[in-house]
């Protein structure tokens, strides 16, 4: 990945887009009200990207998306991230988040006792909040099923929204 870009690519709840960048994935958005809202919402929040097709390993990843939003295990684990800008601390906690397995839980407590820390079981809580909400919501208002709901229901891992989707 050597440019800022964004594609937009189909799948069963409507047009979802994606950001890149050098160093990795630098967003996911999930669909609009139409294919151009959700068009115009990647132009708005990630003004140095234009439109382009997907570079092969961003392409895997928005195959894997496709797979996990219509109902098939995939396994997003080891897409590249950019995680520039980001607390330390959050970066910590996105990373063990991303390696729970698909259909296994952790609570924040083990959550931060990985981190070596388990009195900042809250602070685990709120770091992976502040990105769920906005995917939980945004899911929500594309007419999303509740079960899409719980696909979409995990992890933003990186700077702009990404979330790592678990069934």
């Amino acid at each position: 990945m050597t440019e800022h870009g964004f594609a937009l690519f189909d799948t069963d709840i409507g047009p979802c887009g994606i950001a890149w960048g050098a160093r990795g994935i630098t967003g996911v958005q999930l669909p609009e009200a139409s294919e151009a809202r959700t068009r115009a919402r990647l132009v708005r929040r990630y003004p140095h990207a234009r439109e382009a097709p997907p570079p092969a390993d961003v392409r895997r990843v928005i195959d894997s998306i496709v797979s996990l939003l219509g109902g098939q295990a995939s396994d997003l684990s080891a897409a590249a991230l950019d995680m520039d800008g980001l607390p330390e601390f959050d970066r910590r906690v996105y990373e063990v988040a991303r390696g729970i397995a698909p259909g296994a839980t952790l609570s924040y407590g083990e959550i931060a006792a990985r981190l070596g820390e388990r009195g900042l079981a809250r602070d685990v809580g709120q770091a992976l909040g502040r990105k769920r909400a906005k995917a939980r919501h945004t899911a929500h208002r594309s007419g999303c099923s509740r079960s899409c709901e719980r696909a979409v229901d995990v992890v933003a891992a990186a700077r702009a929204d990404v979330v790592v989707v678990r069934p």
